[in-house]
């Protein structure tokens, strides 16, 4: 049984040192480690490449550690949604330090399901109290007078001159943006705050070849895809997968193939993956069927969004 060590942090200026602090101990024995850096609380943990990479690693007994239960969840749902999963994969889960250090937070008895339960609720309510005390925050500082966001590239007097060039001079805005050291847009926002562009003016300048970065592409990170699923695993989350699971599979239309048949899913790539999870066999008694037909919907599902 091998201990498997997880940390994640929200942010880029934030570290996981007082992570590795709490897990010396284990780290020194060799356990290995799996982390998610400037990644949000707010991103389910089995979307999350090092989590999934741990999930992926793990052999039924092995115990998930992390320094405190933030890194993995932050909400009542969360909870319920991660418990299932380590259950399936017969993983246990245990904080490093303090009062519930001695907790299997993947067990399955009453008693445990209360205190994840509660400790889910506790975290939820400091997550929604930073929310309300950080917007409050912000309005006082409005309501104050301060401006908030990033400091302007240009200051009063730079407004002030290139005001003045452009209107009584004639500069034109890329040579006032080259003059300055910022970007032609930049300049184009300080004359239309100082009134200084006729409307002649925003158009033909505006649409100048060049000037304007192409946009970027918007990829969809959570397509909704429609994949087949061997009635194998339907029948089986059918009864035991989550409510957002079946939910899906009541709307989808059986396939028939041969003497057998398929469920055509049609739901974001996110919850492919989550049945996947879910339906992923255990050791003990599993059927070959059964290994077969997830291993079919495992390719399906990998050659459906192979860039994702």
């Amino acid at each position: 049984m091998t201990d498997r060590l997880y940390l994640r942090h929200s942010t880029d200026k934030q570290t996981n040192a007082r992570q590795l602090h709490a897990l010396a101990e284990l780290l020194k024995a060799g356990a290995p480690k799996y982390e998610d850096p400037a990644t949000s609380s707010r991103v389910y943990a089995v979307r999350r490449a090092g989590f999934r990479e741990l999930l992926d690693e793990s052999a039924v007994g092995d115990t998930v550690r992390i320094a405190d239960a933030a890194r993995l969840f932050r909400s009542t749902k969360d909870v319920i949604q991660i418990r299932e999963v380590l259950q399936r994969r017969g993983l246990h889960l245990r904080i490093a330090t303090g009062a519930w250090s001695g907790f299997d937070l993947a067990a399955d008895d009453p008693q445990t399901k209360l205190f994840v339960t509660m400790l889910a609720g506790v975290l939820e309510f400091q997550r929604d109290m930073i929310s309300e005390n950080t917007k409050e925050g912000v309005a006082a500082a409005e309501a104050s007078g301060k401006t908030l966001g990033r400091p302007s590239a240009l200051s009063e007097a730079d407004v002030t001159a290139v005001v003045k060039a452009y209107t009584e001079e004639g500069s034109a805005v890329k040579a006032l943006a080259r003059e300055h050291g910022v970007d032609p847009k930049t300049i184009r926002r300080v004359l239309d705050m100082n009134g200084a562009r006729s409307v002649v003016d925003q158009l033909l300048e505006d649409e100048v070849p060049g000037d304007v970065a192409e946009p970027e592409p918007v990829v969809d990170v959570d397509p909704v895809m429609a994949i087949d699923m061997p009635g194998l695993l339907g029948e089986l989350l059918e009864h035991s997968g989550s409510e957002e699971i079946r939910a899906a599979l009541r709307d989808a239309p059986l396939v028939r193939r041969g003497q057998g048949h398929s469920m055509r899913v049609t739901a974001p790539l996110s919850l492919h993956r989550l049945m996947l999870d879910q339906a992923a066999p255990q050791q003990g008694s599993v059927t070959p069927a059964r290994r077969k037909a997830h291993g079919v919907y495992a390719s399906r599902v990998a050659a459906a969004a192979p860039d994702l």
